[in-house]
């Protein structure tokens, strides 16, 4: 998000520096228009660069059981995720999936009836070492469910 903001605004900044020694020097609008279309297409091209890049996140679970974890697995979209769903999963579960630009990384793992000392889960989201997302949980639904900003976006 960052570097789309910083685009945008150096693009925003060009066209008004053009437009304004356009309006001193006599040049014409045309000009001044060209300019402005080649800030415009300066932005249009950075926000399509990072909607198509991909980039891979690994979820971990840990935790004594879980009924089932879902996930974005990729394939779908940022409005529209296509999520997988593990019944029953042997913990510790790690999985690594590719995701495409905004998509944000997701997984949820869900423990619905815990027996006495086994309701606790805890989930990941780990991007290049780094850890996105972390998040515990232990009640009677126990729901321990990371959801991370894109690391594309800045």
């Amino acid at each position: 998000m960052k570097s789309v903001r910083r685009t945008c605004t150096t693009a925003l900044v060009t066209a008004g520096v053009v437009l304004g020694l356009a309006a001193c020097s006599g040049i014409g609008d045309e000009a001044a228009e060209k300019a402005a279309e080649k800030a415009d297409d300066e932005v249009i091209r950075e926000v399509d660069r990072q909607i198509d890049e991909v980039y891979e996140v690994t979820y971990e679970v840990t935790g004594e059981k879980a009924d089932f974890i879902e996930f974005n697995a990729g394939g779908g979209d940022a409005s529209d995720p296509e999520f997988e769903t593990v019944d029953d999963p042997a913990l510790p579960w790690r999985k690594t999936v590719k995701l495409r630009g905004i998509e944000a990384p997701t997984v949820l793992p869900v423990l619905v009836e815990p027996d006495a000392g086994s309701g606790r889960l805890t989930c990941r989201i780990v991007y290049r070492g780094r850890t996105l997302a972390e998040k515990s949980g232990a009640e009677d639904v126990s729901s321990a469910g990371c959801v991370a900003v894109s690391p594309i976006t800045g």
